[in-house]
C-alpha cells in the first residue's frame, strides 16, 4: 500500500491518522505541491488522479492495483476493508454527525482554503486573498465548534476518536497557519488536545513526516 502525499496537506494528514489509528503499514510517497510548479501535475500523478490531488491511495483490491483520491473516500474505504478499530460510532445518529462534521471541514473549509482558489481570488479578483481564507476558515470553525459542543466526550463524538476528529486536528494548524485565532473554539481546542497526545496522532503530525519543510 502506498500513499502519495504531501506533509502539510490536511487531507493527506486526515488518511495517515486514520492509517495509523488501524495500524495500517504502508509507504508514503512524498508529492511536492509547490516544487517545479507542483509535482501533483505532472502526468504520472495525473494518471493516479485526474484532479491532480493529494492524496492518493494506492492498494491491491482482489488481486488488482487500485488507486483512490479524495480523503473521505480513502476514510470510507479504509473503514470498510480495515473495520477495526473503527473510526465511525456504532450508533445511526452519531454515524451521520460525524460525517456531517468531517464534510464540513473537508467540502465546507478546506476548498476555500487551498492555496490555487487563494491565488486566484488574488490574481484575478485583485482582493485580498488572506482576508478570504480567514473569513471561512472561521466562519466553518465557528459551525464545527458548535456542532462538537453538542456530542463531545473526550473525543469530538463521544469517547472514541472519529473521523471527526481526523478532520478537526489538522483543520486546526492550517488555521493557525493561516493567521485564525482559535481561541474562540474552546471544545476544539480541548479535542485536539487530547488526540494530541495519543500515538496515531503523533505519528500523523505534519512535523513528523519525511518531507517536512520549515514552516
Amino acid at each position: 500500500m502506498k500513499l502519495y502525499g504531501f506533509w502539510r496537506s490536511s487531507a493527506t494528514w486526515r488518511v495517515r491518522i486514520a492509517l495509523a489509528y488501524k495500524g495500517i503499514e504502508y509507504e508514503y510517497v512524498p508529492v511536492h505541491l509547490q516544487r517545479g510548479g507542483g509535482e501533483q501535475h505532472r502526468p504520472e500523478f495525473r494518471a493516479k488522479n485526474p484532479m491532480g490531488y493529494v492524496p492518493v491511495l494506492e492498494l491491491s483490491v482482489d488481486g488488482r492495483e487500485r488507486q483512490i483520491a479524495e480523503s473521505m473516500a480513502i476514510l470510507e474505504l479504509l473503514e470498510e476493508l480495515h473495520p477495526f478499530p473503527a473510526l465511525l460510532p456504532s450508533d445511526a445518529f452519531l454515524r451521520a454527525r460525524t460525517r456531517q462534521i468531517a464534510l464540513l471541514i473537508v467540502a465546507g473549509i478546506q476548498p476555500l482554503q487551498n492555496t490555487a482558489v487563494r491565488l486566484w481570488v488574488e490574481r484575478e479578483l485583485g482582493a485580498d486573498g488572506a482576508a478570504w481564507t480567514r473569513h471561512w476558515i472561521t466562519r466553518g470553525l465557528e459551525a464545527v465548534e458548535t456542532l462538537v459542543r453538542e456530542t463531545a466526550g473526550t473525543y469530538a463524538v463521544g469517547n472514541a476518536v472519529t473521523h471527526a476528529d481526523a478532520c478537526i486536528v489538522p483543520q486546526l494548524y492550517a488555521a493557525r497557519r493561516f493567521g485564525v485565532d482559535t481561541e474562540p473554539y474552546p471544545t476544539l481546542r480541548t479535542v485536539e488536545a487530547a488526540c494530541a497526545i495519543l500515538p496515531p496522532f503523533i505519528a500523523a503530525h505534519a512535523s513528523s513526516q519525511p518531507d517536512a519543510e520549515s514552516a
